[in-house]
């Protein structure tokens, strides 16, 4: 179970909206190049992965959505949502290898042959049951969380998100839900899309309490997010999750064209590495960790590789502990 792997394929590198959008199909090539540059692909397993199929995309989505996705990018122009979501007739497959790609990660790491898995291209937060929203086609979050309690039978899944936007799709999908607790550190719904996650939302009815939105400020800097990580840390602790999703955004980082926060890449592999220690004490082998949103190649290239080193890292240092 010592292995880290990255799933990835022309397939997934393909979710994106053209080369002059923020979301282009250039992200995964971004990442990849440093990956190599760092030497890390000598270590880390490089997986593909197969689409998703329609049964396993309907357990977080409805049905009518799936055919107004279908039919709407068939057109090939226009948008999925108010005007974030641009139509595009390669949308429906790639964001169904997003997907797939997500769904055999997870079966992998439940199965105990991985030690850790990442994605660069995943993460897609805003997407809800019956909607596409903020670049976000489908939800490999959601379908997941489904597979992973329908499927393998987990209960407690811990889902954890530093993308710089909240992670509204998710957060809105699970509110009501007490076996799913979350975590968002992003910027304050005043000054950034989607307006969402306020410091009171914290879950509703039998989930009040399972859920912890930090809003930063525009400008919030590392010192900000590791005071916000600390104030998360035991509540994480008590989720005693089963399985850890870890949406890690790289938007977050300063210098990023479309938001506003100041962290470094060095927080993600922060971050990682206290996911993996939590990991190791409650649910071994079964951490997910997805690329998010990101728009500075550099940003994400350096942040995301933070991510897959602390994974190596930690798996490594478990694996000499026997």
């Amino acid at each position: 179970m010592e292995h880290v792997a990255i799933f990835c394929s022309k397939d997934t590198a393909a979710y994106g909206f053209g080369d002059d959008h923020p979301f282009g199909p250039d992200r995964q090539d971004a990442f990849l190049a440093e990956f190599k540059a760092r030497g890390l692909d000598r270590d880390v397993l490089m997986l593909p992965a197969h689409p998703a199929n329609r049964l396993d995309v309907e357990l977080f989505h409805g049905g009518d959505y799936l055919d107004f996705l279908r039919d709407r990018c068939a057109r090939d122009g226009g948008y999925l949502d108010m005007g974030d979501t641009p139509a595009l007739s390669h949308i429906p497959a790639a964001a169904h290898a997003v997907v797939g790609a997500a769904l055999r990660a997870a079966e992998m790491l439940v199965e105990g042959s991985l030690a850790a898995a990442f994605l660069p291209i995943g993460g897609l937060h805003h997407a809800g049951r019956d909607h596409a929203a903020g670049f976000c086609a489908l939800s490999d979050i959601g379908v997941v969380i489904e597979k992973l309690r329908s499927h393998y039978g987990l209960k407690r899944i811990l889902y954890v998100d530093i993308d710089a936007h909240h992670g509204d799709g998710v957060f809105y999908a699970y509110e009501d839900d007490p076996d799913v607790w979350i975590v968002d550190t992003h910027q304050e719904a005043a000054t950034l899309y989607p307006g969402t996650g306020h410091a009171h939302e914290r879950g509703t009815g039998e989930a009040e309490g399972t859920k912890l939105n930090l809003p930063l400020p525009a400008g919030a800097d590392s010192a900000a997010f590791r005071a916000a990580w600390a104030e998360a840390a035991p509540f994480m602790e008590k989720a005693a999750p089963d399985f850890i999703i870890f949406q890690c955004g790289a938007d977050s980082v300063a210098g990023d064209p479309i938001t506003q926060l100041a962290f470094e890449p060095a927080d993600h592999g922060f971050a990682a590495r206290e996911l993996m220690a939590l990991a190791a004490k409650h649910c071994p082998g079964r951490i997910l960790g997805l690329g998010g949103g990101g728009y500075n190649r550099a940003n994400l290239a350096a942040a995301w590789n933070e991510v897959v080193a602390a994974m190596l890292a930690a798996s490594r240092k478990a694996a000499a502990a026997g």
